[in-house]
């Protein structure tokens, strides 16, 4: 998806009401599934006892079989259901962030990078004074190695 289509959907997910209200809501339904969760949590384990019951006791009718595993299919169906939703929900949210992050991450760099072009634009035409009074300090430092240079034959026929 084009960045500005991707950042267009985003910032009106993160500012609007309607959506903020809809998040909350979905907050609180989390937390039923939470719920729901551990109620499917304590069938699976009642309906394993009760058909390991059944077996212990030797008892073998076939629709009474039937109807237990049809039990424990429908418990633990409902226990996957809620664990995946419950397992989900924060991974999804993570996700938004981590979107809503890259987002903004991209208006910075496109912000300091037009920055930037504008910084260098001005400097390249005409070099700042921090440039210029260095410019100077080495054209004096050279011009005063060039005379020490002039000056280094002179002095050695002097020592010798």
């Amino acid at each position: 998806m084009p960045f500005a289509a991707r950042k267009k959907i985003l910032t009106f997910l993160s500012t609007s009401p309607v959506v903020a209200k809809i998040a909350y809501g979905l907050k609180i339904a989390f937390v039923f599934v939470a719920v729901l969760f551990v109620d499917a949590l304590q069938r699976v384990l009642r309906v394993t006892a009760e058909s390991d019951l059944a077996r212990q006791t030797g008892v073998h009718v076939g629709n009474a079989e039937t109807s237990h595993a049809a039990k424990k299919f429908y418990a633990q169906r409902n226990l996957y259901l809620t664990a995946f939703t419950l397992f989900l929900s924060p991974l999804l949210t993570r996700t938004y962030y981590i979107l809503l992050d890259y987002i903004h991450t991209q208006d910075e760099y496109a912000k300091l990078k037009v920055r930037f072009e504008d910084l260098s634009n001005t400097t390249a035409g005409a070099p700042s004074d921090a440039v210029a009074e260095l410019q100077k300090r080495l054209d004096s430092k050279s011009r005063d190695l060039e005379e020490l240079q002039r000056q280094l034959p002179a002095a050695d026929k002097k020592s010798q």
